[in-house]
Order: C-alpha cells, then sequence, then structure tokens
C-alpha cells in the first residue's frame, strides 16, 4: 500500500529538515499500537514523501531515498525518575542553555526559545537532577476537533529527551532512533509537563527516555538514540 505525506516548513527542527520526533510520528501513525522509528536521512520539508507498506514496516523515501522506517515496537519504556510540577518546569525552561544562543538547533518547531509558533517545549534542567522538564501546552493550532494531532505529541517527547541538555554540555547530536507509547488523547490547552532524562552513553550514541505528566499520570512515554556530530 502506498500513501505521501508532506512536512511542512512550520515543523522544522534543523532549518531545512524537519523536527525529528515530528517526523517519527507521522511515520507511527501507520503502525498499529507503540512504535518504532529509524531515521536515515534529514527529512525534507515541503516535499512529497511515499510512503509503503509492507505487513509491519514502514518506509518513507524521497526519490527512492530511504528516509525513515518504521515497525511496531518491543522497548520497555520508563517511568520518570522525578515527578515536577508544572511551576518547576516553567522554572526549568527558564534555564534552557540556549536562550540566545544561534546554532543548529535554536530555531526548532518543538524546543526553540524564540518561535512565537513553536510549542515551545523548551528543556531546562531540574534544580537537583540532571533530568530535564518543560511545560508543554499545546494550542488549536496543532489540534484537530480539539484534540493534539498524534505527531505533536512524539515531538513534545523529543527535545525534552536530548542528553546534552541534561548533561549540561554543548555537544550537538541529532535523532537517530525514536521509539513512544500515547497512553491517552491530549486535549488542547491541556498543561503538560515533559521530563527527559539520559539513560548511557556508547561511542558516538546517547540513549535517553521521556514522558509526558498530568499531574502523577503518565501520558505519554519514549526512549531515543541520539548521534552525535563529529566536533
Amino acid at each position: 500500500m502506498e500513501d505521501q505525506i508532506v512536512i511542512g516548513a512550520r515543523f522544522n527542527g534543523p532549518p531545512t529538515s524537519a523536527n525529528g520526533g515530528y517526523v517519527s510520528g507521522l511515520a507511527a501513525a501507520f503502525v498499529d499500537g507503540p512504535a518504532r522509528v529509524l531515521l536515515r536521512t534529514p527529512p525534507p520539508l515541503e516535499t512529497p514523501l511515499d510512503v509503503t507498506r509492507d505487513g509491519d514496516t514502514v518506509r518513507v523515501t524521497h526519490d527512492g531515498v530511504l528516509v525513515v522506517e518504521a515497525g511496531p515496537s518491543s522497548a520497555v519504556f520508563l517511568d520518570p525518575p522525578v515527578r515536577p510540577t508544572f511551576g518547576e518546569a516553567s522554572a526549568a525552561r527558564d534555564r534552557h542553555p540556549w536562550i540566545g544562543a544561534d546554532n543548529l538547533l535554536t530555531g526548532c518547531f518543538v524546543c526553540g526559545h524564540g518561535r512565537a509558533d513553536g510549542l515551545r517545549v523548551t528543556p531546562g534542567r531540574l534544580a537537583d537532577a540532571d533530568v530535564c522538564a518543560s511545560p508543554f501546552e499545546p494550542d488549536e493550532t496543532v489540534a484537530g476537533d480539539g484534540i493534539v494531532r498524534p505527531e505533536i505529541v512524539w515531538a513534545a517527547l523529543d527535545c525534552v529527551s536530548y542528553p546534552p541538555f541534561a548533561q549540561g554540555t554543548d555537544t550537538i547530536a541529532l535523532l537517530g532512533t525514536f521509539e513512544a507509547e500515547i497512553a491517552r488523547s491530549v486535549a488542547a490547552g491541556e498543561r503538560l509537563v515533559a521530563v527527559g532524562w539520559p539513560l548511557e552513553s556508547s561511542g558516538r550514541k546517547l540513549f535517553s527516555a521521556s514522558a509526558l505528566l498530568d499531574g502523577d499520570e503518565v501520558v505519554a512515554r519514549a526512549r531515543a538514540t541520539w548521534i552525535t556530530l563529529p566536533g
């Protein structure tokens, strides 16, 4: 079976390609249940991409080049080590390390601090843990019939899991693999907390986890593999 998707320019990560969590959510829509998504090459914006499904495997291609591959996830998703309040998440966002900076990711739709049309899930470290947090307050522009689109939920789980933010480094890394499960739908206007924390590292690979919280309720969870760029 074949479909097409087009990623709007609004949903960038780096300036000329899509946010990894967002495109992962688009691909995951073709998978039943929790999904595992591998990003093979930077997903282009405003470009028709072909979606092919072969059994449980979903492939997104551009001119025959594999952009994203997705399928069911067998990951063990983790609960967050801490559950900050909305106020604590807001204070952490004010400590975002790239406020006023200009680099490859500061204009990201998800975490870009100055993006008036972005999600402003702009993570900063909590005061007493190597855990990042940010408010997540989706509005009607990312919803349909009052329900936030699933790819937006995936996007909100993305940048908060960026390990260098929790580790206090200036390393630049790009999302390589993303797995997520969504426990319930999110309504536009909800006030949720996004949290992310590092797990381990191996060479250029950094592993992390993230969650969206409504008080003590875990609304969604994810695991990520990040690939650091050569220095």
